[in-house]
């Protein structure tokens, strides 16, 4: 029952490892430029945008299950191209796969979005993930896809970059709206999900939408920071090219596992 996590680099991909070992569940974890060190883990180097080495990777492993969790913001290779390298390497050898997708796929609107709104991109990462989920569903129908949407949690890059702003080094826009989720809420979902039958889009992310400029002023409560000098702004202001007011309805998520997604207000709560 091997379960083997593509991305184990990266901060979802190696709480997922963790989590997996933890459980005493065999696993196998990807990097590409640099090594991952975890007790319990045997790591593999892969390049993901290489079919050839995806397809001998899986073949050798024999993996019951595949997360797919690699991207990269500005190299649509990695993040589309790499995703159907793993869906159709899975498929090959019969293994289950759960692939991580992003809220980035939809270009925003007043209301929340359902697990099965197609995807609308409007900015080159999100057009680059709605085609990852395209290669996915083709090669394998019965794969999951998670869209999932700001990951907080410890070493977050979403929390360093509320930081930042709280020191006057980066800037957080008061319109653009998403649903956190934390790190360990997410890989706990993505393993019932492993073992699950569920197939197609499933949104997995928090009950609770913050816009970033109020996520920063909920970790500046947390950390006891003073809030005054947070850098704001709107997406319009900015001319910001990608979506603004982006909130997933996870409830069909909140009603299949057993795993409780958190709001972040409790997440961050001082």
């Amino acid at each position: 029952m091997t379960l083997l996590v593509v991305g184990a680099g990266g901060f979802l991909g190696g709480e997922i490892c963790r989590r997996a070992v933890a459980a005493g569940r065999p696993v196998v974890g990807t990097w590409h430029a640099n090594p991952v060190a975890l007790p319990g883990l045997a790591t593999r180097q892969l390049d993901v945008t290489d079919r050839e080495a995806v397809r001998r990777l899986v073949a050798a492993v024999r993996p019951t299950a595949v997360v797919g969790t690699p991207y990269r913001y500005d190299d649509w290779a990695v993040t589309a191209d790499g995703a159907a390298h793993i869906a159709s390497a899975a498929a090959e050898v019969g293994a289950r796969l759960v692939h991580l997708s992003s809220d980035a796929l939809h270009a925003g609107r007043p209301t929340p979005y359902l697990d099965d709104d197609p995807p609308t991109p409007i900015h080159p990462y999100g057009a680059a993930k709605a085609a990852a989920e395209t290669a996915v569903r083709a090669i394998d129908p019965s794969a999951v896809l998670v869209r999932t949407s700001l990951i907080v949690g410890e070493g977050s890059k979403q929390i360093q970059l509320c930081r930042d702003a709280l020191a006057g080094r980066a800037t957080l826009f008061t319109d653009e709206l998403r649903c956190p989720v934390d790190v360990t809420d997410l890989a706990d979902a993505v393993l019932e999900l492993v073992d699950g039958d569920h197939a197609g889009p499933l949104n997995v992310a928090g009950p609770e939408a913050v816009s970033r400029a109020g996520l920063g002023l909920l970790v500046a409560r947390r950390l006891g920071l003073d809030p005054a000098g947070m850098k704001t702004s709107t997406g319009a202001a900015a001319g910001l090219v990608r979506p603004t007011d982006v909130r997933l309805d996870s409830s069909r998520a909140a009603a299949l596992l057993r795993t409780r997604l958190r709001g972040v207000t409790e997440l961050l709560a001082a």
